[in-house]
C-alpha cells in the first residue's frame, strides 16, 4: 500500500512482527465464478488483494496468495483450544469464525462502489479501490499485524496472512531466508543467498 522506501520499511517491520506466526498453507484457488467454502466472494477478495499485496509479487503471485488465504480460511477451526504453559490449568480458546464479518465487508465495498460509481468494486480502477480500503483501515495499526483471525478488516487480514509466510520475509530482505525451515549446519555461518531475478 506504500511506495518506495516507505513500503519496504513497512514490509520489513510487518514481516518481523509476523515471523513467529504459524506458516499458513497455499493451495489452488477456486474458480472465480464460485464462492469459497468460507463464503467470501473470490472476485471481490482478488480485487482487494490486487491493491493491498505488494506489486513485487506480480499478478500471479497475488492470485496465489489470495488462493492460499481462501484455502486457509476454509479450513479454519473456530474457537480452537490454544496451547497453554506447562503446569497451567487455564484453558484458553482462539477467535471465532471471521468469515461472516469479512464476507459482509466485501459485500459493503461492492455495494458502495455500485452506489457511488455505478460499477462493482472489482471493476473499479486500482486507485479508487485502494482509496476505499484506506478509509476503512484509517486508524488501524498496520505496523504490528497480529494473527489474521484477530484482524478486524478483511484487507488487513489478507496482508497479515501473507506477512506470516516465509515468502514475505524473503521478499522483504531480498534473501532466501526461508524462516521456520532448517538450514544445514554447514551453511549457518553464511548469509542467506540473494533472491534471483531483477529484484534480487
Amino acid at each position: 500500500m506504500a511506495n518506495g522506501s516507505d513500503r519496504r520499511t513497512f514490509l520489513k517491520q510487518g514481516a518481523a512482527s509476523a515471523a513467529s506466526l504459524l506458516v499458513l498453507s497455499s493451495c489452488a484457488r477456486p474458480e472465480a465464478s464460485q464462492e469459497s467454502n468460507a463464503g467470501l466472494d473470490p472476485a471481490l477478495l482478488g480485487a482487494v488483494g490486487d491493491v493491498v499485496l505488494p506489486s513485487e509479487l506480480g499478478t500471479d503471485g497475488r492470485k496465489r496468495v489470495v488462493s492460499g488465504f481462501e484455502t486457509w480460511l476454509d479450513g479454519y477451526d473456530p474457537v480452537p483450544e490454544l496451547m497453554h504453559g506447562y503446569g497451567s490449568q487455564e484453558i484458553r480458546y482462539g477467535p471465532g469464525d471471521p468469515a461472516p464479518r469479512w464476507s459482509s465487508q466485501l459485500a459493503a465495498l461492492d455495494l458502495e462502489a455500485r452506489r457511488r460509481w455505478g460499477s462493482g468494486f472489482a471493476e473499479l480502477e486500482p486507485a479508487r479501490r485502494l482509496e476505499m480500503i484506506r478509509r476503512r483501515l484509517s486508524g488501524a495499526d498496520l505496523q504490528r499485524l497480529p494473527n489474521p483471525t484477530r484482524v478486524q478488516h478483511v484487507a488487513a487480514a489478507l496482508l497479515a496472512y501473507w506477512l506470516a509466510t516465509p515468502e514475505a520475509t524473503n521478499l522483504c530482505y531480498r534473501r532466501n531466508i526461508n524462516p521456520l525451515t532448517c538450514r544445514p549446519l554447514i551453511l549457518s555461518p553464511e548469509e542467506p543467498a540473494p533472491l534471483e531475478g531483477p529484484e534480487g
